[in-house]
């Protein structure tokens, strides 16, 4: 692994000092398709199972090959790598299957056939296919796990997770906030480690909790609840018509053209909330139902996120800027407080159904929201033999 760790660096380092190339004669720019790279490549495709992808057919570059057409292998082999470079980047799934992933994933910009040519140029087609995996820690066990695993519902369960993590950005930054909702479990990583772990409840599988990322700009201290309006028709308007005063007692008011409940211990929210725009309206906040977090499967939201320990949490977030006891003063005054981070973070909202746990083991977790069926699964991944050992890169 360190071969390869030092492979990487040096083809991370020959990119970003490489000087911006001028153009070249048309007979000098096609990618250089030794016998060395052709083979290094067909050693890729071939590995494509140990991710848990379909290998992509070579036919195409193999008929060039028995012609001897020096041109079709060029072009063959620069289409071959290319597909599997995107495969390994951005994942194989259709869009049908990705149904309900907002997350965007920005590795889409990334110029491909540009690095593949500086690749095959200075001789680094390996660390070339090794950078383009998920980088997360997450998806070296999921790696390894799918690797090691002999039964085949595990193994799928994996692989479908594996591809998932292709859908993500392949590094998330230094500092971000993960959100499971299949594990109930929200994660805080500062520079690229784990900082802490939260209990969470989710969107019940009748009001699902969306995937999707924004950005976290402050703390909400003393939140007002903007009631939606799905709830109101379910509950919360029919109270306010049927027993407005027990519906006052409970912070509930008319305001704004709008059902608002008022900051108390009685909000829905609890005593904080994340300042976090989305078009989902989803958010991870405190809530009053304490008791809920003992429970072992935590799906009970109408979709945001109720956080445990979540003054703790916020205390967590806002280190350097209020302390824990600043922050219980503003609590007490029951005034609205937005607080700002010192920086603004990413969050995601994820659904992995095969995750680490505390200790590192991955545990195939309940498909909560019914998702995993919609991932093929290659039958190939299916038959690799177990146990297979990393390929170390010269």
């Amino acid at each position: 692994m360190k071969r390869l760790w030092l492979a990487m660096t040096a083809f991370a380092v020959c990119v970003a000092a490489a000087p911006a190339p001028s153009p070249a004669p048309a007979e000098d720019s096609s990618p250089d398709w030794s016998a060395d790279n052709i083979a290094t490549l067909e050693r890729w495709v071939a590995m494509a199972p140990r991710d848990a992808m379909r290998s992509p057919s070579a036919d195409a570059l193999h008929t060039a090959i028995e012609r001897s057409d020096t041109d079709a292998v060029d072009d063959a082999a620069t289409a071959l790598a290319l597909r599997l470079a995107r495969m390994h980047l951005l994942g194989s799934a259709s869009q049908s299957e990705r149904a309900g992933w907002h997350i965007e994933d920005t590795d889409k910009a990334i110029d491909l056939e540009r690095l593949l040519r500086q690749s095959l140029s200075v001789g680094t087609l390996d660390a070339y296919f090794a950078s383009l995996s998920p980088r997360h820690p997450d998806y070296t066990a999921l790696r390894t796990a799918y690797g090691e695993e002999t039964d085949t519902q595990r193994r799928r369960a994996i692989a479908r997770n594996m591809e998932r993590w292709r859908w993500m950005p392949r590094s998330l930054g230094s500092d971000y906030i993960l959100v499971n909702a299949a594990q109930f479990e929200a994660r805080l990583w500062r520079n690229g480690e784990k900082a802490g772990t939260w209990r969470v409840i989710v969107g019940k599988p009748s009001t699902p909790t969306p995937v999707f990322s924004t950005t976290v700009t402050g703390v909400i201290l003393n939140p007002w609840w903007e009631i939606p309006a799905s709830i109101v028709r379910e509950s919360i308007g029919s109270l306010v018509r049927r027993n407005p005063a027990y519906a006052r007692s409970r912070g509930y008011v008319w305001s704004e053209g709008k059902y608002r409940q008022k900051p108390g211990p009685n909000n829905a929210l609890g005593e904080m909330k994340l300042a976090m725009p989305n078009r989902f309206s989803v958010y991870m906040h405190d809530t009053p139902n304490k008791e809920l977090f003992e429970q072992e499967t935590r799906a009970f939201s109408h979709g945001c996120i109720r956080t445990g320990d979540a003054l703790g949490f916020a205390a967590t977030l806002l280190e350097g800027v209020k302390s824990r006891e600043e922050i219980d003063a503003i609590v007490e005054t029951r005034k609205t407080t937005t607080v700002e981070l010192a920086h603004s973070l990413p969050i995601y909202i994820t659904y992995f159904t095969a995750a680490p746990d505390a200790d590192g083991n991955v545990e195939i977790l309940n498909d909560l929201y019914h998702r995993d069926g919609r991932i093929s699964v290659a039958s190939a991944a299916e038959t690799e033999c177990a146990g297979w050992q990393t390929l170390a890169m010269s």
